[in-house]
């Protein structure tokens, strides 16, 4: 089978957008543009995203770029010195190899409890890992793009696009209690680590409370709904994807 050319993915990437984020300017399709003639990104495979304004690479799309490339392998060390495992704080350094005569592109990552998502607290060592390679990568290979997992906390619950949160007047404890974090926090972690698209997302949930909107839903009805959506996404991503792709056609009503 043929690779798709960087023409066939840019019209690929052009109709994704065009559902995914409806009110892209013409600066950002342009920007999507060069960056798929550059480095092939593809929007569909969650190789890049677009948040607050910008476009960022993701762990995925860093990988795919260096197995097109050839990349002859990547090393991760653990810096013991600098990492404080009671704290929680880790400290990686990765080096990527792109040639058997390759000195190495270095990158160092680091992650503690103040700037992961509480979501994500416990695993500081992982995301320590993954940045490092990450910037590692954008080194070897000459991408100034910021990745996804770069930055700070995973981003803001503000920055995946337009996932509402349940309304503030019908459950007051929307908001992070005892620790716990929010549902719209939750919802849009689960977005971003398994690429999916928020519209349909919110399609979805909102059918599953049986309410018009994700906002006019119970809380109770809301958390239900996430802890339904991680284990689809977590069992069997694909079948989720096909239900998740039947609210973006929704069925005629015939008569």
């Amino acid at each position: 089978m043929n690779k798709p050319t960087a023409a066939e993915i840019l019209r690929q990437n052009l109709r994704v957008v065009k559902l995914r984020y409806p009110t892209l300017q013409l600066r950002d399709l342009k920007a999507l543009g060069d960056l798929t003639r550059t480095l092939r990104l593809s929007v569909l495979q969650g190789e890049v995203l677009y948040m607050d304004g910008k476009w960022y690479v993701t762990h995925g799309g860093l990988l795919r770029i260096a197995l097109r490339r050839r990349c002859l392998g990547i090393r991760t060390t653990l810096q013991e010195r600098q990492s404080d495992p009671i704290a929680g704080r880790w400290v990686f350094k990765a080096t990527v190899f792109k040639s058997p005569s390759s000195k190495g592109f270095v990158g160092y990552g680091d992650a503690d409890p103040s700037n992961v998502s509480s979501l994500v607290l416990g695993a500081e060592m992982r995301v320590a890992e993954t940045r490092a390679v990450n910037r590692a990568l954008r080194k070897a290979y000459g991408i100034g793009l910021c990745s996804v997992e770069e930055l700070g906390a995973f981003s803001s619950p503000s920055r995946a696009a337009s996932v509402p949160s349940p309304s503030k007047e019908s459950h007051p404890s929307n908001g992070s209690s005892n620790g716990q974090p929010r549902l719209r926090d939750q919802l849009c972690l689960l977005i971003r680590q398994y690429n999916l698209d928020p519209n349909l997302v919110k399609a979805y949930a909102a059918d599953f409370c049986g309410a018009q909107t994700l906002s006019g839903a119970s809380r109770d009805l809301v958390a239900s709904f996430i802890s339904q959506l991680a284990k689809s996404a977590k069992e069997n991503r694909p079948a989720l994807l096909c239900k998740l792709n039947s609210y973006a056609h929704p069925q005629e009503v015939t008569s």
